[in-house]
């Protein structure tokens, strides 16, 4: 690299786009750049983030010096290792509806910019037989992105809905299983909820991970607070018969 050949060379600390900020990554790894601040701040546009630059002018050259740089505060740590891992989590539980209330809940769609946490709008926009295609909006900051999911019903046994398009996700995909309850206890069922998503930017990939239990785990907390406003209290069961389980890769 001609570059590299010929010495240090000027990159600006806070990059205006997710392919500098790599473009600055690998010169941090040869350990021969010069960063110099222009402005105080700067605007990443690809997700509405403000990062500050530092007004030093620093050399990499030895261990100390990059250490001293992953010190620097930023809004996101980008120091670690960017990688744009898909995730998944699920959750097994006991409810004291039955299986038809909760398929209700969850099968309209156009009712979870109510109650569902962070969704800002939800529209079904055609239905066939055992099938549905909904707009959402989902948003938490900076994120705010809209897409459009195909929906298969199968009542009062499953909703599952994958995402067709959209910039954010390259994969998402959730799904409500739901089955009999408590043997003896008819107003009760078995409710399977699992999600898997991926993001299409190494950057929201990262952002995910700091929402990720903000969003994920009040899913099923949130369908049953639904399922209580329009179904009333839930059949009370011993609790030696309550089981709850999670799992989350």
């Amino acid at each position: 690299m001609a570059a590299v050949a010929a010495g240090a060379r000027k990159i600006p600390l806070a990059a205006r786009s997710l392919g500098e900020f790599f473009g600055v990554s690998t010169w941090y790894r040869l350990r021969i750049v010069r960063l110099r601040a222009q402005q105080p701040i700067r605007y990443l546009s690809s997700c509405g983030i403000l990062m500050t630059r530092t007004s030093r002018v620093l050399r990499l050259t030895d261990c100390d010096s990059i250490a001293a740089l992953q010190n620097s505060r930023t809004f996101i740590n980008f120091t670690g290792p960017l990688t744009n891992k898909r995730k998944e989590y699920s959750e097994r539980r006991i409810l004291g509806y039955s299986m038809q209330n909760m398929y209700e809940v969850v099968s309209n769609v156009n009712d979870y910019k109510l109650f569902v946490p962070w969704c800002k709008k939800s529209e079904v926009i055609s239905r066939r037989s055992g099938h549905a295609k909904a707009q959402l909006e989902v948003g938490f900051p900076p994120i705010m992105e809209r897409y459009t999911s195909i929906v298969t019903l199968v009542r009062p046994h499953l909703v599952k809905a994958v995402c067709t398009d959209g910039k954010l996700f390259n994969h998402l995909e959730t799904s409500w299983r739901f089955s009999p309850g408590i043997p003896g206890y008819p107003r009760t069922c078995t409710v399977d909820f699992s999600i898997s998503f991926e993001f299409r930017s190494l950057l929201h990939s990262q952002l995910a991970t700091v929402f990720f239990d903000e969003v994920v785990k009040q899913m099923v907390a949130a369908f049953e607070r639904r399922a209580f406003k329009l179904y009333g209290p839930e059949t009370r069961i011993p609790r030696e018969l309550m089981f709850h389980e999670i799992h989350q890769t």
